[in-house]
């Protein structure tokens, strides 16, 4: 099988000194002010890690900031709605699609057409490592005519739409693109607000697009500094630096305003992934083992102070469509006795509540009969063992809407012997079946059902020990006004987001 990528939720992080809001640049004018057009301060709890490139998790960072947009965008409810394109038909039975594009413009002053989106979709195929949305896809872009473009796959692809609305394929400007496959995404977007100046990797600068589409911005732009420590962002907030601050910890909820906590119910979810390749969890008895130990509301409970609930599978409350399409697993492994076998559990500690999960499921383990190693690091320094499948199990942390919005794309990826972010290993003929017919299913409510069934299939495996699906916590000061946190950790800033 093949070796996970680079995962989607790791990420690392560097620690900012405390007055990281000082202003400085052109963004001098109006980090104290207040009112219409005063500029947006964020702290940021994770790093650019590849330079801003749109074709890694530094796409969902720029769109976030209401810099970058594709030809479609996620509504609450998971549905592709338009973006830059106003409308869209299926042809060839699926195989290909025809988007009509709105009137709008790039950053740099240039026209959106057909020919600069076909291009942009074509260099977002190229990349190499390609954005997980294109995972298992091979997409070809080109122009209709000045106003249309087709983008066909080799299969049939009920959820193009879907796939099209995830940040990694967010549409630039003709000169952003190099030769060698690296794109600048400073001033050649499309979306609110331009990226005007980037400091390494612990802030940026951007100012409001004049000529957007969707209408001026009410900020003038907005400061954004990376504030890796969640204390740090907390004390932001509470001191007034910053205006947002991005994914707070749950233990520094109750030092901050309540009117300054908005919690959204999130497609992601920590689980237990348990190596199935090597190690003492090839044996489907002490995985069932392993997953009859633990008690996940404890997790929920102690960890997550109540910003979580114990998980129900791979789809959470979220996503308010599972509930009733829930199957049961069945072909479960009987339980074995661990007998003292010697595993390695790791976590990363970037995110402070996976190092506390990985302790209480250390010692729920242990209370089972497991002799139980623990290993945290950041993340930067945990990947590689990770993805080499060096730990017997790792707690991980996973937006299961993130790549496409699509239940079955997740699970493909996540779950099947080729897929991409297979953490735990996992090559099972009956899920990749299962997943298959799920691939090909068209129609939202089939595709749904068809998702559940292979969900109930992995979760028969016991590769895979679902713990908790999450909360996101922002911190964001009573002074703003039409902030954006949504389910699918794609959206915080807007037009109509202001102080």
């Amino acid at each position: 099988m093949r070796t996970p990528r680079r995962l989607i939720a790791g990420l690392f992080v560097l620690p900012l000194l405390s007055g990281c809001f000082a202003s400085s640049g052109d963004d001098a004018s109006a980090d104290s002010g207040s009112g219409d057009g005063a500029r947006l301060r964020v702290a940021l709890p994770f790093a650019p890690t590849e330079n801003y490139s749109p074709y890694g998790q530094d796409a969902m960072l720029l769109s976030r900031l209401g810099v970058t947009e594709g030809l479609t965008r996620l509504d609450a409810n998971g549905t592709a709605v338009p973006a830059l394109a106003e409308s869209w038909s299926s042809e060839n039975g699926g195989r290909s699609w025809v988007f009509t594009l709105r009137d709008a413009r790039f950053q740099d002053g240039g026209t959106v057409t057909a020919q600069a989106v076909a291009a942009a979709l074509t260099a977002a195929g190229k990349a190499d490592p390609a954005p997980s949305a294109l995972s298992g896809v091979k997409l070809t872009a080109a122009a209709e005519d000045d106003k249309r473009v087709r983008v066909s796959t080799a299969e049939a692809d009920p959820v193009l739409p879907l796939r099209l609305s995830n940040p990694s394929l967010a549409v630039f400007a003709p000169k952003a693109y190099g030769k060698k496959g690296t794109v600048n995404v400073v001033g050649t977007a499309t979306g609110p607000f331009a990226l005007t100046r980037i400091d390494g990797d612990t802030a940026a600068t951007l100012n409001r697009f004049d000529d957007y589409w969707g209408g001026r911005a009410q900020a003038s732009g907005v400061t954004a500094r990376v504030v890796s420590d969640g204390t740090a962002r907390a004390n932001a907030l509470r001191t007034g630096e910053a205006d947002i601050a991005e994914s707070l910890p749950v233990a520094q909820v109750a030092s901050l305003d309540k009117d300054e906590i908005h919690e959204v119910d999130t497609a992601r979810n920590t689980s237990l992934y348990l190596n199935t390749e090597s190690g003492v969890f090839t044996d489907a008895g002490l995985r069932a083992a392993a997953r009859e130990a633990i008690d996940p509301s404890v997790i929920a409970k102690g960890a997550y102070e109540g910003y979580a609930v114990p998980a129900q599978g791979l789809f959470g409350p979220a996503l308010t469509w599972a509930a009733g399409k829930r199957v049961e697993p069945d072909g479960r492994a009987r339980a074995t006795g661990p007998d003292g076998e010697r595993i390695t559990l790791a976590t990363y500690s970037d995110r402070p509540e996976l190092p506390e999960t990985a302790q209480v499921l250390q010692q729920q383990l242990q209370k089972a009969g497991f002799e139980v190693k623990l290993e945290v690091r950041t993340y930067a320094r945990l990947e590689g063992d990770l993805l080499g499948g060096k730990f017997d199990a790792s707690v991980f942390s996973r937006n299961m809407m993130l790549d496409t919005g699509d239940p079955v794309t997740v699970l493909a990826s996540d779950y099947t012997c080729d897929g991409s972010n297979n953490l735990s290993f996992l090559c099972d003929r009956n899920v990749d079946k299962l997943v298959a017919a799920a691939q090909a299913t068209s129609g939202t409510a089939e595709r749904q059902d068809a998702a559940m069934k292979a969900e109930a299939a992995v979760l028969g495996t016991d590769s895979v020990i679902p713990l908790v699906h999450q909360k996101l916590v922002a911190g964001i000061a009573t002074s703003v006004r039409g902030a954006l946190p949504d389910p699918y950790e794609r959206t915080l800033i807007g037009t109509g987001t202001r102080r």
